[in-house]
């Protein structure tokens, strides 16, 4: 009976700094310098990949929710025969100890990074090793946030299913009265990108003034507005979502969620979701609707772990998405839409956040004292915080409001 073969991924400094020393002294030497840093980064690597500018390695999300740098179990073993095949070693060396090896069980989640220089490498592990001490003991919410943003990276780099951002708008008098609708959706077509967006205005209720929320329902920037009665109005509604679920996997995106699916099952509406989740499975789903919230993505980049959620502006501000006429129910959707896709496209979260925002988190304000803790939280400028700081110092407390014109959030520059 042939044993299983039992793939999975190796820590890199297992690898690096633990394989060599349990090998003959003869084939030390051959194997530390293939694992160099700057011979990983080289195109003549035997691990280097067609079409990828640098080293291609792994990145690991443990149970534990700590994170490692990873080599795969299928390089690990191309770089022990690719040594014997060209003389640098006598025999075939052994693998590193089975202890050593992470199965999948033993992992959340896994995703491959490219460093193009040594130097990226490098700080990419000191930035693991600060990152996972500023993680200890840190909120529950968060590590949830993290391994959802994984996720959607994830299912986002393999492209399937449609991506639909959608947003409503109401009378701010009575929320029953719906008077907008945008959607915003991309799809791909023989691995081709395909977006679409529309934006639809109730008739009856057009000339409905608001009080406490900017009237921007004329201004759509992404096309032309339709305006529909009350019973066209559910009626292209329900025909959307009946489409769009025809596509395999529908990622339904929202920026604070929970009104907006409140008035998708509204009598106003009435759409039939049926296995509507809003928890995302662990592999690439097939078929389903899920449910992802670009404030939730926002607030795992940032390293928010309370409940406090960021308005769809100040997020596009802090990703450098920028906007015009918020509170237009099919701009807020597009930009709602840009937003996911600059996250979910970007690096590995906290390589991410590194990029976006270089040395703000943890202890900041005494980079020498210890950091195990100390959290991930992005520490913004008050400048950065609202475009109007400069003519609003000195007044107090920053309030920040949802697209509903709801308190969410009080922030007082520091």
């Amino acid at each position: 009976m042939v044993a299983p073969v039992i793939t999975g991924y190796y820590r890199y400094t297992d690898i690096f700094f633990e394989w060599h020393q349990a090998l003959p002294e003869a084939d030390r030497s051959p194997l530390k310098a293939t694992l160099a840093q700057d011979a990983l980064v080289h195109p003549d690597h035997p691990l280097h990949k067609e079409g990828v500018e640098g080293a291609e390695l792994y990145l690991g999300t443990l149970q534990n929710f700590e994170t490692r740098l990873l080599f795969s179990s299928a390089q690990v073993e191309y770089l022990r025969y690719w040594l014997h095949a060209t003389g640098l070693t006598k025999n075939l060396i052994s693998l590193p100890y089975s202890d050593c090896l992470l199965t999948e069980s033993s992992l959340r989640h896994v995703t491959a990074v490219t460093f193009k220089a040594k130097e990226e490498l490098k700080n990419v592990l000191k930035q693991i090793e600060k990152n996972n001490k500023r993680l200890k003991g840190a909120d529950p919410m968060l590590n949830t946030r993290r391994e959802i943003f994984e996720r959607v990276r994830t299912f986002w780099v393999h492209k399937v299913g449609i991506w639909c951002a959608l947003d409503f708008e109401a009378w701010d008098r009575d929320h029953t009265m719906l008077t907008e609708f945008g959607w915003s959706f991309v799809r791909w077509i023989d691995g081709k990108p395909v977006e679409e967006q529309g934006h639809l205005i109730v008739k009856e209720y057009r000339n409905y003034t608001n009080t406490f929320v900017q009237n921007n329902r004329e201004h759509f920037s992404f096309g032309e507005s339709e305006v529909v009665n009350r019973a066209t109005f559910k009626a292209r509604i329900q025909n959307l979502f009946a489409d769009l679920q025809k596509g395999g996997p529908l990622f339904m995106v929202f920026h604070d969620n929970n009104q907006d699916i409140k008035y998708l099952k509204s009598p106003a509406v009435n759409v039939d979701m049926p296995n509507l989740s809003f928890l995302l499975p662990e592999a690439t789903p097939d078929d389903g609707i899920f449910v992802i919230d670009t404030s939730d993505l926002f607030a795992a980049l940032e390293g928010e772990g309370g409940h406090n959620r960021r308005s769809l502006e100040r997020v596009c501000r802090h990703l450098q998405v920028p906007t015009s006429y918020l509170h237009n129910a099919g701009n807020d959707a597009h930009y709602t839409l840009l937003a996911m896709k600059e996250m979910a496209s970007g690096d590995p979260l906290d390589m991410q956040r590194e990029k976006r925002w270089p040395n703000r988190t943890g202890n900041t304000a005494y980079p020498c004292a210890p950091q195990t803790g100390a959290g991930v939280k992005v520490r913004f400028e008050p400048w950065e915080e609202d475009s109007d700081y400069s003519d609003m110092e000195g007044f107090g407390p920053i309030i920040d409001k949802t697209k509903e014109g709801d308190e969410i959030q009080a922030e007082t520059p520091a």
